[in-house]
Parts: C-alpha cells; sequence; structure tokens
C-alpha cells in the first residue's frame, strides 16, 4: 500500500470514481515550448506521440456512449494536433461544453493565426497557462520570450471578446509556482492578477487558476538536478488537506490518452498506470459498466492534489487555508 493510500485509510476514505461528467483528453505530447514544470514531457520533437485519426473517431462514439458534458482537450499543445477541429466540432455538435488548454504563444505559430477566431466561433472555454504576471519568472520556466508572446495572445483573445464578460467567452488562467512551494490563496491572487494585466496591458479575464507543481517526469528530473525532489515530495506530503478528497478531479473524469488508452488523470497517464480489470480499458473497448464502483488507481504523487488548498484542472478544492504547514 503506498503512502497516499494509507493517508485514505487513515481517514476513512475510498476513492472511487462516481458519474463521468468530463471526458478529458489529451491529443499528444507535440508542443511549441519546452517547459521545466511540464509533467507531459511535451515538446517540439514528439512528433510521434500524437493521436491518429482512428483513435479521435472512437473518442467520438464515447461522447455518445458515457454521456459527459464537458470534453477538456489537453496535451502537449492540443491545438496543434491534426484533428483538434474535428474534435472540438463533434463535441459542440452533440452540446458539450469544451474547453482548450492552451499555453497562448501557439495562437501566435505561422498557420495557426486564425486559431482565436475558431475558438471564439464555438464557444470554447479557454484556460491559458501564466505561471506569472512577470516577464522574468515566465521565462524562466517557460523560455526566453514566452511572457512577451503570452501577452500578445491574450491582447487577441481580449479583441475577440474572451475574458470581457458580455460576449459570454470565458477565458481563465493558471498559476504554476516558480519554486518548491505551495500555491497561494487563489482569491488573493486572482486579485493581483487582474490589478497587474489590466494596469500593465490593458489585459482582462475571468478566472485564475492555482495549480500545484507535480513532481513527476520532466518536473522531478528539475527538482533532482537541485536536490529538492525529497524536500518537495515532504512538503506535499505534510500539507495534505483531507477535505480536498471529495472534489478530486478523478473522481469525475475520465481521461484518454493520444493512443486511446483510459486512466483517472492526466498524471497517472504520463506514470503508465492504465486503467484494468482483467483488460485493458480503451477508448475502443470501454463500456459505462466497467466504470461502476471503480477504484482510482492512487501513488505517491496524489499527495500534489491534496497538499494545502488542493489542486484540481479547475483551480483550488479548499479555500480554507488554516492548516498549512509550509
Amino acid at each position: 500500500m503506498n503512502r497516499f493510500q494509507s493517508k485514505l485509510v487513515d481517514h476513512k476514505y475510498d476513492l472511487k470514481k462516481i458519474s463521468i461528467e468530463i471526458l478529458q483528453v489529451n491529443v499528444g505530447k507535440l508542443c511549441n515550448l519546452t517547459c521545466s514544470h511540464c509533467h507531459v514531457e511535451a515538446g517540439p520533437t514528439k512528433t510521434q506521440e500524437n493521436m491518429n485519426e482512428e483513435t479521435a473517431r472512437a473518442v467520438v462514439r464515447l461522447m455518445d456512449s458515457l454521456g459527459a458534458k464537458t470534453f477538456d482537450l489537453t496535451g502537449g499543445a492540443p491545438e496543434m494536433n491534426p484533428h483538434f477541429r474535428y474534435l472540438v466540432n463533434e463535441a459542440r455538435n452533440r452540446g458539450m461544453h469544451v474547453i482548450d488548454r492552451c499555453n497562448l504563444t501557439i495562437l501566435l505559430e505561422k498557420g495557426m493565426e486564425d486559431f482565436g477566431e475558431f475558438l471564439a466561433q464555438h464557444q470554447v472555454e479557454i484556460i491559458a497557462s501564466l505561471p506569472c504576471y512577470s516577464k522574468d519568472n515566465v521565462d524562466k520556466q517557460r523560455g526566453q520570450g514566452t511572457f512577451g508572446k503570452s501577452v500578445e495572445a491574450l491582447k487577441k483573445l481580449n479583441s475577440l471578446g474572451y475574458g470581457r464578460g458580455d460576449a459570454g467567452l470565458v477565458l481563465n488562467l493558471v498559476y504554476n509556482p516558480v519554486g518548491i512551494y505551495l500555491p497561494p490563496a487563489q482569491d488573493k491572487l486572482e486579485k493581483d492578477y487582474k490589478e497587474r494585466l489590466r494596469d500593465d496591458f490593458g489585459i482582462v479575464f475571468n478566472k485564475l487558476y492555482t495549480i500545484t507543481n507535480m513532481p513527476i517526469t520532466r518536473y522531478a528530473k528539475y527538482l533532482k538536478v537541485f536536490n529538492q525532489l525529497e524536500a518537495y515530495t515532504e512538503l506535499l506530503i505534510n500539507n495534505f488537506n483531507p477535505h480536498t478528497v471529495d472534489g478530486l478531479m478523478c473522481r469525475n473524469t475520465l481521461n484518454i490518452s493520444w493512443d486511446g488508452r483510459l486512466y483517472d488523470c492526466d498524471f497517472n497517464q504520463m506514470l503508465g498506470m492504465s486503467m484494468r480489470n482483467g483488460k485493458l480499458f480503451t477508448v475502443f473497448n470501454i463500456s459505462k459498466k466497467d466504470l461502476e464502483d471503480w477504484k482510482v488507481l492512487t501513488a505517491d504523487h496524489c499527495f500534489g492534489c491534496t497538499a494545502g488548498a488542493g489542486s484540481s484542472c479547475q483551480g483550488t478544492l479548499d479555500k480554507d487555508m488554516s492548516f498549512r504547514k509550509e
């Protein structure tokens, strides 16, 4: 039994899936950036790990069989997958709420200039990574020049109506810590972000989500280089918050990889913790019955989602910060 599972037992939690509300699809690891905190280890060279047409069509069939209400596209830079627009069209035709997890800079790449218009036309919610409102911090984490490009992309999205409220086009931003610490209070940081981006660049957005960096894959390697992996892992364990467990995204989300395999979450996907019960679960063979009473697969990295205020794809899970033990 891993340490996280032991913690759940201590608090009398049995972590199981409830009804699937979100289909989260990681269409591949191809990306125009190589961020130090990326749990996907995405980058420009990952051309082979990219969803093909057959798998994309199977994903659409799964939309019909499971009846999820939200379709969450991630990557890599999901927009670089050739079937991205097809998947968005099919999800919207079924009345699903569609989310694009965007790194912003991709909207300025050659051949992608009309992507903002496409997303606006289909009323796709954009959740955009902007790990800080400071140029130095963003460029340190994501590469030289990415902050300036992100600002340019945000201005373009604002010009299309994103983040302004009246157009109904939702633009949310994501903050990741640069160092080995937990995110600060989400509400306070959102206020700071809104003031700085508005005053410095005239940029507006809807909400800010704070997400804890997960000590796996590329980020784990980064921490090892600076001899900080053990300290960061202990920080997460020591800040375990039982009030976050009920809201964990693995409970109502089904995660799909570029090759069609199924996982409880995107982090489990990157660690190869695939869902199976005598057979490997994929988009080609899964049924609703297979997911009934499904016990979520866990490991020590799960402390990243339950530390402090908690962390999910929609930000914090518990706004009470009194338990923090940094």
